[in-house]
């Protein structure tokens, strides 16, 4: 269940029910305020609702004054062991800072920073990383890592709650994709608060974004998380905003932009479907509202298997087809598919998101279909209507009669 309590950081809630969170993390140092202020612009064109950016030294906390005033997203201050960089921080005019309370300098620093924070209004965020549990912890960390990743969480909370401090949100990461699951898990049912979610050094592009949607896939869709963060090793932040929308938009969270359907090809591939997918995947960034296109390589299963596609492609050697909602446009060459496509798709928009059919060239494209249909081939339709057949028999044609167990 999403979490009970719900805050808001510069506008944007979290918590509560509110809409999963995406955020990200610039990967500039902060003093450079022009190269800062072009990564925040570019995670926020790719979606990103926050960015935190890290606050190490006085002069990222003088960049975070400027930061803060012009970013388009709303901009949380990262700060670790130096809890006076997070009093200027909060003073600097952050939307949220991130503190560890374990590596802050102790309970009376941790003190400081609420005090401040409560007298902004500031949310903070507090949260622990395998790599950096408090000393108390380290055995157990080594008996019982899901344990220690918990205690110290909840050791943390308790800590606000002594100080009359709700205006929080949690988080508790590990390079473990097993271990932040089972510990999110444990987490949710003791507290109310909201909880962000992450693998932490999940890795490259590749095995941290697969790493990343099996472990906050596996929370998202348990119903725990209200804000996720992807971390790559890679230098283009944007990269970690997509991977978190496509694991949103894969479970039905959120909707932004065009979700593409592309099928795994098998022997009955007859055209340069790798080429075609990504051309199609490369032009979809350009629009933004959520459109399903699907691009399939079998002439006769494709449409059958992507009938919920508002546009799809399905192609033969030399001609294939366009759909939509299951039903054939039109037969295209094969050379023409993706212009073609896009024609369609632009069409649509044009006409006030109608789709534009013409009867003959429909007819058209259905007769091809027919002509280069597999008749092996077990299609929905086909399989609806052997269903449908099956339905029918009577006692006596069907081929368990006298072998339906009775009651006694």
């Amino acid at each position: 269940m999403p979490s009970e309590r719900q805050i808001n950081v510069g506008g944007v809630p979290i918590g509560g029910g509110a809409p999963i969170v995406v955020q990200t993390m610039t990967k500039t140092e902060t003093a450079d305020l022009g190269a800062t202020m072009d990564q925040i612009r570019t995670v926020a064109d790719a979606g990103a609702d926050l960015v935190r950016v890290a606050v190490p030294r006085e002069k990222d906390v003088e960049a975070l004054r400027t930061i803060a005033r012009e970013s388009p997203i709303p901009v949380i201050a990262d700060i670790h062991f130096n809890y006076t960089l997070a009093l200027k921080a909060l003073d600097a005019g952050a939307h949220c800072v991130r503190i560890n309370p374990g590596n802050i300098g102790g309970h009376d620093k941790v003190a400081q920073v609420v005090e401040r924070a409560a007298a902004l209004g500031t949310p903070l965020r507090v949260g622990v990383n395998s790599g950096s549990l408090p000393a108390h912890l380290r055995q157990l960390e080594y008996d019982d890592p899901v344990e220690a990743l918990v205690t110290a969480a909840t050791e943390m909370v308790e800590l606000m709650e002594r100080l009359d401090f709700d205006n929080f949100k949690v988080s508790m990461k590990s390079t473990s994709v097993p271990n932040t699951i089972a510990s999110n898990r444990m987490l949710s049912e003791r507290i109310p608060y909201p909880l962000h979610l992450g693998i932490t050094e999940a890795g490259t592009k590749w095995s941290g974004s697969l790493k990343s949607a099996v472990g906050l896939g596996t929370l998202l869709a348990d119903g725990i998380g209200d804000t996720i963060r992807i971390s790559l090793s890679t230098f283009h932040a944007e990269e970690e905003v997509k991977v978190a929308w496509e694991i949103l938009k894969a479970l039905k969270l959120r909707e932004r932009g065009p979700v593409l359907i592309a099928c795994p090809t098998c022997g009955r591939l007859q055209f340069d479907m790798d080429s075609v997918v990504a051309e199609v995947e490369s032009r979809l960034e350009a629009y933004d509202e959520p459109i399903e296109v699907s691009v399939l390589g079998c002439a006769v299963n494709g449409i059958g298997e992507a009938r919920h596609a508002d546009f799809g492609i399905t192609g033969a050697k030399d001609a294939g087809a366009i759909y939509s909602k299951g039903k054939m446009l039109r037969k295209v060459p094969t050379a023409n598919l993706v212009d073609e496509l896009f024609a369609e798709i632009d069409g649509y928009y044009a006409a006030g998101k109608r789709v534009l059919r013409d009867e003959r060239a429909a007819a058209e494209a259905e007769e091809w279909l027919a002509e280069n249909e597999d008749a092996t081939a077990m299609t929905p339709e086909r399989i609806a209507a052997m269903e449908a057949a099956a339905a029918q028999l009577d006692e006596e044609q069907s081929p368990v009669a006298g072998r339906r167990f009775k009651r006694a």
